[in-house]
């Protein structure tokens, strides 16, 4: 079967759009690092939408910092893929053309560096998850001990994390007189921008004073809201999208018809115009932040770690499950809406039942294992700020408290069989540790897990009410299981 490239373009099936645009009038005008999934079925598209509207100064240089997997399925592709939106009515697929260049971090950091330091490069954006960012996700701080950022301290000539290379290319471009990029995080933190910020200007002034106050003073740092549950890749994905298209596309994205991008208006040397693709320009992201972190983020964060131990392979299944869509409403209900102060006109119920929707969309196969990795660095975002703005108005933690005591059951490693499984998480060898010695003892757990200070900060564990939540739901997942505990309490 002929492979996707610009050849085919013109013979694939009516319904699937094509880029409207000459792809070789495109220029590189960002330079995203972290070509993921999540990059692809986003950024890329609503940039792909500004490109045809003649903006083609605006292409993009996707950097995989990881190795050549993705560079090597696409770029034989001539760096085009397939995004298909599915759901319960079927699936609409386009072509995307807005990545112009794929590039290797590993392979050349030099040839990465210069192409960083193009003029013409104007933004460098970023979707590398939280734990990209080298930093103590309870604090926000850059971890100075972390192994990657401690090498590039030592050969910042050679970066390997995107602080790092971040920091480097910003340092040659201040000696070359060209004006700095701006800084964009697309990652699920809350506060991005300032986190990218802190990262960033804390590395720099450890390799030059001075060039940790420019960096501080000159370089833009907007904050986003992203939004677009995208899955892994399947085998079964790619078939049905070779057969939709009739042609074999090695890299295609699925992903959910819903898509949202909040963006602070912080562009100081220009940006695409991606208000005329959908995206909201907005003076200040962070309420966006709060509604999407705590409601969407925290809710499939609590679905993954339930539903992995309740033998649910998917969060469509976890939705399937009356009980678990009780479960899900009432944390978001009387959790987490309480915390949330929206701007006038947003409608926060209507926000919550789209929600819902999104989670029941059979066509949507996101694993929960996979939403539930790296969670130490997800908690502090999607759980422990809203914990602490309920304690702080005296309100109750009871479903959160469930959340959390099913990331601890979770990341001990041990199913509901009594079997090992690998957690995938920068602390998993810790967390491990942590379980083993606690053994299947509750209390032992809660103040072992709690005292992970990265995670928790200082105080949560001295929240009694919170502890004895957690420990009493850890203490039925023990005795009863994720799917009993659901039931027995939401299962009317």
């Amino acid at each position: 079967m002929k492979r996707l490239n610009t050849d085919v373009l013109a013979s694939l099936p009516a319904g699937v759009a094509v880029p409207a645009y000459d792809r070789k009038a495109v220029k590189v005008g960002i330079v995203h690092l972290g070509i993921g999934a999540f990059h692809r079925a986003h950024q890329a598209v609503f940039t792909d939408d500004v490109l045809a509207k003649g903006a083609t100064e605006w292409g993009y240089c996707s950097v995989d910092l990881l190795g050549p997997d993705v560079r090597d399925r696409l770029v034989p592709q001539d760096t085009l893929y397939s995004v298909s939106a599915l759901s319960g009515d079927g699936m609409k697929t386009r072509i995307i053309g807005s990545i112009a260049e794929i590039m290797v971090g590993p392979e050349d950091p030099e040839a990465l560096l210069k192409r960083m330091c193009d003029p013409a490069v104007r933004i460098v954006s970023i979707t590398v998850t939280e734990k990209g960012y080298c930093h103590d996700p309870a604090s926000g701080n850059l971890n100075m001990a972390h192994p990657g950022i401690k090498a590039d301290l030592q050969t910042p000539g050679r970066p390997t994390t995107i602080v790092g290379y971040l920091v480097e290319a910003l340092r040659r471009r201040r000696a070359a007189g060209t004006a700095p990029f701006t800084v964009m995080s697309c990652d699920n933190l809350f506060s991005n921008g300032i986190i990218a910020k802190r990262v960033v200007t804390t590395f720099a002034a450890a390799i030059d004073a001075d060039l940790g106050k420019w960096v501080e003073a000159n370089v833009a740092f907007p904050c986003t809201m992203v939004d677009r549950i995208t899955p892994s890749t399947t085998p079964d994905d790619i078939a049905r999208v070779e057969a939709a298209l009739g042609v074999h596309d090695a890299w295609p994205i699925v992903c959910e018809p819903f898509t949202q991008w909040v963006i602070e208006d912080n562009f100081p040397t220009g940006r695409p115009a991606w208000e005329t693709a959908g995206a909201e320009m907005v003076k200040d992201v962070e309420p966006f932040e709060f509604m999407k972190l705590r409601l969407l983020n925290g809710s499939h964060s609590a679905l993954s770690y339930l539903g992995a131990l309740a033998g649910y392979q998917t969060i469509a299944e976890c939705m399937a499950d009356p009980a678990f869509v009780r479960f899900m409403r009432r944390l978001m209900d009387e959790d987490v809406t309480p915390t949330l102060h929206m701007p006038a006109g947003v409608d926060v119920g209507a926000y919550k039942d789209s929600l819902v929707e999104r989670f029941v969309n059979p066509a949507i196969k996101h694993r929960t294992t996979q939403i539930a990795m790296d969670g130490s660095q997800k908690l502090p975002q999607r759980f422990c700020g809203t914990v602490r703005g309920r304690l702080a108005a005296g309100g109750s933690v009871k479903h959160l408290a469930l959340a959390v005591a099913a990331w601890m059951r979770y990341v001990t490693g041990i199913d509901e069989r009594g079997q090992a499984f690998t957690v995938s998480d920068p602390m998993a060898a810790r967390l491990k540790a942590i379980g083993e010695k606690a053994g299947r003892n509750p209390e032992a757990l809660v103040a072992g897990y709690l005292g992970v200070s990265e995670i928790f900060g200082k105080d949560l564990i001295a929240a009694r009410p919170f502890v004895e939540a957690v420990t009493n739901w850890l203490s039925s997942l023990y005795a009863k299981g994720a799917a009993a505990t659901v039931a027995e309490h939401y299962g009317k």
